[in-house]
């Protein structure tokens, strides 16, 4: 951010962070609370939360039946953990925004949700986002994301894997530009 901010003008209006970040941080606080509350619960001798971890943190479009009616049971319950959870879906729910004002004023509410939440590790997000709130907005109204650059950065990675490394930093550019360059390696014909 710094970096844009010296060489980009008006760089505020172009930087953007993207869903899947926002997603992260939020399922990092949701795990955080389940661990939190999971401690409390096994000195009561109650497992509720014991093995669920992965359905709090799976996409529930994702779930097949079975998964969905133990996660469904879970959500019921007055847990910490499925209020952090619906505070994720909510936010999740707010990339639909087109027009920035729309999106603020529906992530302003969300933030106030999360703060008054009582749950620190989902209240540390709700600041995070409050703070870069318009490269958010940013993100929702151009429709942007960087799951290119992701995509890219781990096929760069997996190559690095492969190569099990490189000597210096030219070779590391001359192998990301031979794979992934869309070189034209058939050779040329000539006609005489």
């Amino acid at each position: 951010m710094n970096a844009t901010r010296a060489h980009v003008p008006d760089a505020d209006s172009k930087i953007c962070f993207d869903k899947f970040h926002v997603a992260q941080h939020l399922g990092d606080a949701i795990d955080k609370v389940r661990r939190q509350e999971q401690r409390g619960l096994l000195k009561e001798g109650r497992e509720i939360l014991k093995g669920s971890r992965f359905l709090w943190l799976q996409n529930p479009e994702n779930m097949d039946a079975e998964r969905w009616r133990r996660f469904s049971g879970l959500r019921e319950a007055n847990l910490k953990t499925a209020h952090a959870w619906a505070i994720r879906q909510e936010a999740m729910g707010l990339w639909g925004y087109r027009v920035r004002g729309w999106g603020r004023k529906a992530w302003m509410g969300w933030y106030g949700w999360a703060i008054r939440s009582r749950l620190e590790p989902v209240k540390k997000v709700a600041r995070m986002v409050k703070n870069h709130l318009e490269g958010i907005l940013n993100a929702i109204v151009h429709r942007v994301t960087n799951a290119g650059a992701e995509s890219m950065n781990s096929r760069i990675q997996e190559l690095k894997r492969r190569a099990r490394g490189f000597r210096n930093t030219e070779r590391m550019k001359n192998a990301i530009y031979f794979h992934f360059g869309d070189l034209d390696m058939s050779p040329a014909t000539h006609t005489i």
